[in-house]
């Protein structure tokens, strides 16, 4: 099996991207960069990024005997839209939980790799400590632009990432040495001003992980820039130049239901645990659970006064 009947499985399974690296330890100045994140507390409320620091430097020790690293992409980039009134969930929220979609598709890919070469997989979808955007760009997938984005050179940053590390020993593809065009868009158009920290982004200013990571209340700031979004943001990928290329996905469980669609800031207030728990089972809004929504809704309700 080589690395091109890899491509073509992972083509077959629905993936827009596959390319793949040699495992290594994560270069320095990549780490240095993380380092100096978590040093200035840029992670915010996402404590988790600083644990498993061995781990996240060095793929062979999630895997034992790794050799190479598969990593694909997958459009989520939404056929329909919620009105633009309504109270926003972020694209990537719209449709099944990537979480599982993505990974569901790589462990058939491992099946396939172990069945033919009997070698040993782990599949990766934000569920290890691996930088996947790094890996991404070692294996010549796109490049990482202004908004900490991953981005696929004529397709956008409407994608999933997904990481396959694994035993078999593959040709590596070069790394995507294309580069943003570094035009501010994104800087201006983030509404907490989140982004004007150079190459990374300060999580204590993001609404995505605001209204998503963060427990309990927000700071009362966010009320005079909440706007619309209910769940996450997507505002520095709406604005971005690489993304007037954006075509709508093709996976059917990314498509959006239509009670998600339709989903007003009273359907949310009014909502019980049960009516959450049916409307987000198998979703990403799972996260933020049913206090974290109504909490942003209020805020937006607020903020509309």
């Amino acid at each position: 099996m080589d690395s091109a009947h890899i491509k073509l499985m992972a083509s077959n399974l629905g993936f827009d991207a596959c390319g793949i690296a040699r495992v290594h330890r994560i270069d320095s100045e990549a780490q240095q960069r993380y380092t100096s994140w978590l040093d200035s507390g840029k992670n915010g409320c996402m404590q988790w990024a600083t644990n498993h620091q061995q781990l996240r430097e060095d793929p062979q020790l999630l895997l034992e005997g790794a050799h190479s690293v598969i990593v694909v992409a997958m459009n989520y980039y939404p056929q329909v839209f919620q009105p633009s009134e309504a109270p926003q969930l972020a694209y990537y929220a719209l449709g099944r939980d990537y979480h599982e979609v993505v990974k569901q598709r790589l462990w058939k890919l491992a099946e396939a790799i172990e069945q033919e070469t009997g070698c040993k997989s782990r599949a990766c979808v934000d569920s290890a400590p691996l930088r996947e955007r790094y890996w991404a760009q070692q294996a010549g997938v796109g490049f990482i632009g202004l908004n900490n984005q991953l981005i696929i050179p004529g397709r956008g940053s409407f994608f999933f990432l997904g990481v396959l590390l694994t035993t078999l020993e593959l040709d590596p593809d070069e790394p995507c040495h294309d580069q943003c065009l570094q035009c501010g868009a994104c800087e201006r158009a983030c509404p907490t001003g989140a982004l004007h920290c150079g190459d990374t982004v300060d999580a204590r200013l993001c609404l995505s992980c605001l209204t998503i990571e963060q427990r309990g209340d927000l700071p009362q700031w966010v009320q005079g820039v909440i706007g619309n979004h209910l769940y996450g943001c997507d505002e520095c990928q709406l604005c971005c130049p690489h993304n007037k290329a954006a075509v709508p996905t093709t996976i059917p469980e990314f498509q959006p239901k239509p009670e998600l669609l339709n989903l007003t800031l009273d359907d949310v207030l009014n909502m019980t645990q049960e009516q959450f728990s049916s409307i987000f089972a198998h979703s990403a809004v799972k996260r933020t659970k049913l206090d974290g929504l109504k909490r942003n809704a209020l805020l937006i309700k607020n903020s509309k006064k």
